[in-house]
């Protein structure tokens, strides 16, 4: 018989197959060896390892060693989520399946998804119907599809009506196509909503292709992050280009068009662009401006400190029967205020007061800031409480003004 040597043993223990794995119980300890390098005798015995399942502790072989703390290695817990619930109301269901007749075509489908309400009832009436031989959606049922699902925004479900609407290259219609565009839009999938205008452009049939109301839709979502000007200035290139295939394509820009790409102007800093517009629309579009063409101009010409381009625009505003926003008057306020125009800010408060415009706290702190600082506190006083006596401030802002004023005046 050979003898069994530590290097044999070894083998024997580190197999990988667990069926023929084997569990020793020495009798003396491993390590003891002759001169030539073999065990010396002892007694073991080889049992296999199932036979020691059912002990509730593991076994620990007498090889490893007698000061080892390793636990066992656990099979970690699996997660068994629940199953999602099905909204799905089956009677409703099937009494939408009844009011079909035997052989119903898209527009007795259409009929049914017109009057029901339930959006997973019609999405499941819309998939029920596609697996009927011989039948085929038309315009009307992915229509009323999309806004079904986009109303419920449920927008998982309406990217795959989606996608089977760019499929089919013949259907499509422009109000479709729209209000896919909106509801993409409703949920920032801005790509997604350049994609269906694209596809638009691709169209071979006219009643497909993009209108005034399709870049319309597109101006709105990109104007939509006013707080960031990083991110305006980064949109308006977009606007630009599509403002630009919309003059290319011959179709004529209305004044909610112009008056994007005046505010988009506005809010990535680029006012004289904005003016460029704001003179073309008379003379080159045919479309004079209107109250918010002045607001939004207004505006970015006090944010840059152009106070005297500014006043020309409200006294031109003002002739044509226009009354300025809110934001339009505190920005003029402001502007006055700090450029030392003390008798045009306050004129301004006042007459946001007759007009029935919300003046903002920062408007009256940078009002009485300028006015103690050209030395007449009492003047500030008294316009804070006739301010309160008038209603236009509460208790509350006229005491934090009041404490403004004080600190300005040092009293």
């Amino acid at each position: 018989m050979m003898p069994i040597t530590r290097n044999r043993l070894q083998i024997l223990l580190s197999t990988q197959n667990p069926l023929n794995r084997l569990h020793f119980r020495c009798a003396s300890d491993i390590n003891s060896t002759t001169d030539n390098g073999t065990l010396k005798s002892f007694n073991f015995s080889l049992t296999p390892l199932h036979k020691f399942a059912h002990h509730s502790k593991p076994f620990h072989s007498s090889l490893s060693s007698p000061n080892s703390t390793q636990e066992p290695v656990r099979a970690r817990p699996r997660n068994h989520r629940k199953p999602k619930e099905n909204p799905l109301n089956m009677a409703q269901f099937e009494r939408c399946v009844a009011q079909l007749p035997p052989r119903f075509t898209s527009e007795d489908l259409y009929r049914v998804l017109a009057i029901e309400e339930d959006p997973y009832v019609c999405l499941e009436l819309f998939n029920y119907a596609s697996q009927q031989p011989r039948f085929r959606h038309c315009v009307l049922t992915y229509h009323i599809m999309v806004k079904r699902l986009g109303s419920a925004k449920l927008f998982d479900e309406m990217d795959r009506v989606v996608d089977q609407v760019l499929a089919v290259r013949v259907v499509g219609s422009e109000a479709l196509f729209n209000t896919i565009i909106y509801f993409y839009t409703e949920d920032r999938k801005l790509t997604k909503a350049v994609n269906v205008y694209k596809h638009m452009g691709r169209s071979m049939d006219p009643g497909s292709r993009p209108s005034v109301k399709t870049y319309n839709l597109l101006f709105t979502s990109f104007l939509s992050r006013r707080s960031n000007t990083y991110i305006n200035h980064m949109y308006m290139e977009t606007i630009r280009c599509l403002f630009r295939q919309m003059v290319d394509d011959g179709i004529e820009p209305d004044i909610f068009s112009l008056n994007s790409m005046i505010k988009g102007y506005v809010l990535s800093l680029h006012v004289n662009d904005a003016l460029r517009i704001f003179h073309q629309m008379g003379a080159v579009y045919k479309c004079p401006p209107n109250a918010h063409s002045y607001d939004y101009l207004i505006h970015g010409l006090c944010c840059q400190g152009r106070t005297k381009n500014a006043k020309e625009l409200y006294v031109e505003m003002k002739s044509k029967g226009f009354v300025p926003s809110a934001k339009a008057y505190n920005s003029l306020a402001n502007s006055f205020a700090i450029g030392g125009e003390v008798d045009e800010a306050v004129r301004i408060l006042w007459e946001m007061y007759e007009r029935r415009r919300l003046t903002d706290f920062i408007t009256y702190k940078t009002v009485l800031d300028e006015i103690c600082r050209q030395g007449n506190t009492g003047e500030a006083i008294r316009l804070l409480n006739e301010l309160l006596e008038k209603d236009l401030i509460d208790g509350i802002t006229h005491r934090k003004l009041l404490h403004i004023v004080e600190d300005e005046s040092g009293d």
